[in-house]
């Protein structure tokens, strides 16, 4: 039973390394075809990795360490998510862990770890894409708490593999008022979060518009294919874990070789279709402007806030 768990922690964070490059190709594809583009194929993303790899890694004159560890720090702290988070397997040696609290945090450490290496830099678009950015998680995190934590009242815990089981084995409460202000407000944050449209635009190098890429303008080589490996990472594990919180169907909650291999199949159909349909919308959304994004993101808060209020309600505490 052990080994079957430890298998499901290594398969989820093999597939969320070696597929995130492929989701965002997928993403592309789905867009420029679209668009009336041929698009550069599903493969691009890991070719493009692949050319940052072999350039040079050049550091900014003045540049400290926040510079230096912040891609190894982002890309650690998804993969730390991604083995957590119930993706696949809810039985696993460190589901006990899969705190809510613990995810976001996660979550929140490779944010900051971007911004403070856009300070670091001491350039104008450093510091205001880090500001940008903050900005946005300050209202992104809060959402993402007191959403999934309306998901948890029934179960009566913030753990994210009880809050799965739990929406297994009772899937009525996941069409539940509650449940749907949840996942709407979730699906929200995982834009906000991941920097997509209508929050940021991740093909934009429009220095008035972009937010993460004024990041991260100051890397190069490696420590560029760290960055955008690890963005693209954050997506597809934020997009795993809305399907796993609204969807959880097919998720293996036995030691099971079979179960496994079925909820990994699942796992990528289910993250594969989400980023299409996510591909497609975009295609039809125009970015906000960035005074109004905070209602945007206050909007998803209150979406999350009125599904706490409606689970107590119907849960009778």
């Amino acid at each position: 039973m052990k080994a079957i768990g430890t298998a499901a922690v290594t398969a989820q964070v093999v597939l969320v390394v070696a597929g995130a490059p492929l989701l965002a190709g997928t993403m592309r594809q789905v867009r420029a075809r679209m668009e009336g583009r041929a698009g550069p194929g599903v493969a691009q993303p890991w070719r493009d990795l692949r050319k940052l790899l072999r350039k040079e890694a050049i550091t900014p004159i003045g540049t400290g360490p926040a510079f230096r560890v912040a891609p190894l720090l982002l890309v650690a702290t998804t993969a730390v998510v991604a083995a957590l988070v119930p993706l696949a397997s809810t039985v696993t040696p460190v589901s006990g862990s899969a705190d809510l609290i613990l995810v976001v945090a996660l979550l929140a450490l490779g944010t900051v770890a971007l911004a403070l290496a856009g300070l670091d830099t001491g350039t104008a678009f450093g510091g205001m894409g880090a500001s940008r950015e903050m900005t946005v998680a300050a209202l992104v995190e809060p959402t993402i708490l007191l959403a999934v934590f309306a998901l948890s009242i029934p179960t009566g815990s913030t753990n994210l593999s009880a809050i799965v089981s739990g929406g297994i084995h009772d899937p009525v409460r996941l069409a539940s008022p509650a449940g749907l202000l949840a996942t709407a407000a979730l699906a929200v944050a995982v834009l906000a979060e991941t920097g997509r449209l209508p929050v940021d635009n991740p093909s934009t190098h429009l220095e008035l518009t972009m937010v993460h890429e004024a990041m991260v303008l100051e890397y190069a080589g490696p420590d560029l294919a760290l960055v955008e490996l690890g963005a693209q990472m954050r997506l597809a594990v934020l997009l795993g874990l809305l399907a796993s919180l609204s969807a959880p169907w097919g998720i293996a909650t036995t030691a099971s070789p079979a179960a496994l291999a079925l909820a990994l199949v699942l796992l990528t159909a289910k993250v594969a279709l989400l980023g299409s349909a996510l591909a497609a919308a975009e295609v039809f959304w125009a970015k906000l402007r960035l005074f109004r994004v905070p209602e945007l993101l206050a909007g998803s808060f209150l979406l999350a806030l009125l599904a706490v209020t409606a689970s107590y309600f119907l849960t009778g505490e």
